[in-house]
């Protein structure tokens, strides 16, 4: 049986709902680090079905950098307008604009890239290894690490967050998921700089 000490605990450390959490305790014996794996297990399955529903709320979120220039307009939603207008969305928001204007992304997602911008990537890839000598096979692998490595810089979504870099933006905005319940979708974003 949950005591009120460990289910507050847990509140705390994962923001997950009261009831998950009893659920979780007495499904773990009272076991707070297996408690906390079952969390982040059903966490995984929730966020399956969270990121399916839709997002007809959100913010704009701006940011200008100190200096002035450089800054961000960010569009980012979600399914209510609590949450919308709730601290840690908003505090999310920051921390992806803060991602923006520091990491220059030009899309939110890898799948947004045009055939076109990747085709002249690749051009300029074969046009520095066309006198490496290397067989046609090992080039072609050489250039998808390559073009592969520069979707991942481009692409907001799959950035290493520049204040914790065991994470990407899409495993941050997973957390926050996880946490506020909610599906999370960054819409756009306009990066200014002089």
């Amino acid at each position: 049986m949950a005591n009120i000490e460990q289910i507050k605990q847990l509140r705390e450390e994962t923001g997950v709902s009261m009831s998950e959490i009893k659920k979780a305790l007495d499904e773990s014996k009272g076991d707070v680090e297996k408690a906390k794996e079952l969390l982040r297990t059903w966490g995984k399955t929730l966020l399956g079905k969270k990121l399916s529903r839709e997002t007809k709320q959100g913010i704009v979120e701006s940011y200008v950098h100190p200096n002035s220039k450089a800054g961000v307009l960010l569009d980012i939603r979600c399914e209510s307008d609590f949450v919308a207008k709730s601290p840690d969305f908003r505090t999310l928001a920051h921390e992806i604009c803060l991602q923006i204007v520091a990491m220059k992304p030009l899309f939110v997602n890898d799948t947004d890239i045009p055939a076109e911008f990747l085709d002249g990537e690749i051009k300029i890839y074969k046009e520095q290894m066309k006198d490496s000598g290397k067989p046609e096979k090992i080039l072609e692998q050489v250039i998808e690490g390559k073009l592969n490595k520069y979707k991942q810089e481009i692409s907001l979504m799959s950035q290493l967050w520049i204040k914790d870099d065991t994470k990407t933006i899409r495993n941050l905005i997973e957390e926050a998921v996880g946490k506020i319940g909610e599906n999370i979708e960054i819409k756009r974003f306009v990066r200014y700089e002089i």
